[in-house]
């Protein structure tokens, strides 16, 4: 098991963690992006966040973990993007728009390594309330936003953390040694009409 403290807004700090972490470790076959600034908004400041950690943390990750997952077992990289990358986001557009292009690296990365022998994937989680998560904070502090998400939750609740890193998960196993390029919702169908 390895810690350690990364500034994933900075491209140093992580040129400088992932050898460690594959030191660590022993090599690295799995590397999974799950960082967000979570950007509210459309200033300046919300693009700047999105794009810096939603973005190119996961370009700058994957670009150092390279050479590492190139002499790993079964390599793979899952990428964590958003319901908000596939559809238009009023609240969080600057999030949406690094979220989408999450997906869209997805698919390259995908196209770049397969000849590498290495799978690269997309998991798009809905809305996902949690222990001091952003969604159990509206439940209390903006009520109607949390009621209007939740009556968009054909099963009527939002979803649990368990329920996303099952399916990332599978990506990491070789359950799914022949998935690539794909992007998966877990979302219990938010969004589709109940």
């Amino acid at each position: 098991m390895h810690a350690a403290a990364c500034d994933l807004s900075k491209d140093v700090e992580i040129a400088r963690y992932i050898p460690e972490a594959a030191a660590a470790l022993g090599g690295i076959d799995v590397l999974v992006n799950n960082a967000t600034a979570g950007a509210v908004g459309d200033t300046e400041e919300a693009w700047e966040e999105s794009l810096s950690v939603d973005l190119l943390a996961v370009v700058r990750a994957s670009r150092a973990a390279l050479p590492f997952l190139e002499k790993g077992r079964e390599p793979t990289i899952i990428n964590i993007a958003s319901g908000s990358g596939l559809n238009p986001s009023v609240r969080t557009p600057a999030y949406g728009a690094a979220k989408g292009a999450v997906i869209h690296y997805t698919r390259t990365q995908a196209a770049t390594l397969a000849m590498k022998g290495i799978r690269v994937n997309c998991v798009a989680p809905g809305s996902i309330e949690f222990s001091g998560g952003s969604w159990e904070e509206r439940r209390t502090s903006d009520p109607a936003l949390y009621n209007q998400v939740l009556k968009s939750m054909p099963a009527g609740r939002l979803g649990r953390p368990e329920e996303v890193a099952s399916v990332v998960l599978f990506l990491a196993s070789s359950l799914s040694n022949w998935v690539t390029a794909q992007v998966v919702g877990v979302n219990g169908g938010q969004g589709f009409a109940k």
